[in-house]
C-alpha cells in the first residue's frame, strides 16, 4: 500500500534560509516558498536526486508548527510523508489496522496540490506519518 518516501519535513523558523543551507551543500534545487493557510505553514521543498526535504514554517500564530517550535527552539524533523496510489483506500485500511487519521480524515490538499492526510504518531513509533495521493 505504501509506495516510495515522497519527502521529510523539517520544522524551521525561516524556510527559506534553511532551504539556502541545503542548496549551498548539497547543490540541490530549492523551490520559491509557498503559502499553506489551511494547513498554518509556508513550505520550501529541496528536491534531492531520491527524495525532497520540506522545510515548514509557522504561518500565523495559530500554526502548529508555532507549537512544535516552541518545543522544539532549533526545530527539528516534524514528519514523514509516503506516497499511497489511493489516499481513501489507505485511509480506510489503516483504520481498520487500528491507525488513527488526525483532523476529521477527510483529505486535504497539500504542497503538492495531491490529497493528503496526517496519521498519530502514537501509532507509529512516535513519528507523525503523512500519506500523500500520487
Amino acid at each position: 500500500m505504501l509506495g516510495r518516501l515522497n519527502h521529510v519535513a523539517i520544522a524551521v523558523k525561516d524556510a527559506e534560509k534553511a532551504a539556502k543551507i541545503y542548496g549551498a551543500a548539497f547543490g540541490a534545487d530549492i523551490s520559491d516558498a509557498v503559502p499553506l493557510p489551511e494547513h498554518g505553514v509556508t513550505t520550501v521543498f529541496v528536491t534531492l536526486p531520491n527524495t525532497k526535504i520540506e522545510f515548514i514554517q509557522p504561518l500565523g500564530e495559530a500554526s502548529p508548527i508555532a507549537r512544535f517550535l516552541e518545543r522544539n527552539v532549533d526545530g527539528g524533523i516534524h514528519h514523514v510523508c509516503y506516497d499511497v496510489p489511493d489516499i481513501i483506500t489507505a485511509r480506510d485500511t489503516l483504520i481498520k489496522q487500528g491507525a488513527r487519521v488526525l483532523g476529521d480524515g477527510v483529505p486535504r490538499i497539500g504542497a503538492h496540490g495531491k490529497p493528503v492526510l496526517f496519521l498519530h504518531p502514537k501509532d507509529f513509533s512516535g513519528a507523525l506519518v503523512e500519506i500523500e495521493q500520487v
